[in-house]
């Protein structure tokens, strides 16, 4: 049963499956399927001292749930999923990496109006040229975020 658990879905699964829950989140709350929407529910849920969430709120919950539900089933195995950089989480220079990472992808989305799963998912789909020119930018930076990356960690060892 683990070795179910521990692979991931193949893209003609995943993608197809991605592509429901974003006619599903229309179809059923004339919404767009994203995460920031999500964390931006919570934060103001809990700045209001309210306990009551939002739909995307909900979701973001339901999405955090999942994961954990995913790795208690799967056995926690965590390291199948991103090689290298789960193997050097310990690394404090890879935690303030990625801290910083995390940090500049909030503004990032903020900015944009929504993260890569709210353009890239339902901006596309919908056929906002803003989403479509976010999807783009968000690309191009991992594709040269990922270089980068790579130089200096080739430098470093």
């Amino acid at each position: 049963m683990r070795e179910t658990f521990a692979s991931q879905a193949p893209w003609f699964v995943a993608g197809p499956l991605l592509g429901l829950c974003v006619v599903a989140v229309l179809a059923l709350v004339n919404g767009r399927l994203g995460v920031v929407g999500g964390f931006s529910d919570v934060v103001d849920r809990v700045s209001e001292r309210s306990l009551r969430l939002g739909w995307k709120g909900t979701f973001l919950v339901g999405l955090v749930g999942g994961a954990l539900l995913w790795a208690l089933v799967s056995g926690g195995r965590a390291e199948d999923g991103y090689g290298w950089l789960t193997r050097t989480f310990s690394d404090p220079v890879v935690a303030l990496a990625l801290l910083v990472a995390g940090i500049c992808i909030g503004l990032g989305a903020k900015t944009a109006g929504g993260c890569t799963a709210g353009n890239g998912l339902s901006g596309n789909a919908f056929g906002s040229r803003a989403a479509l020119v976010a999807t783009m930018t968000f690309m191009a930076v991992a594709v040269a975020a990922t270089f980068v990356t790579k130089w200096i960690w080739g430098a470093a060892l």
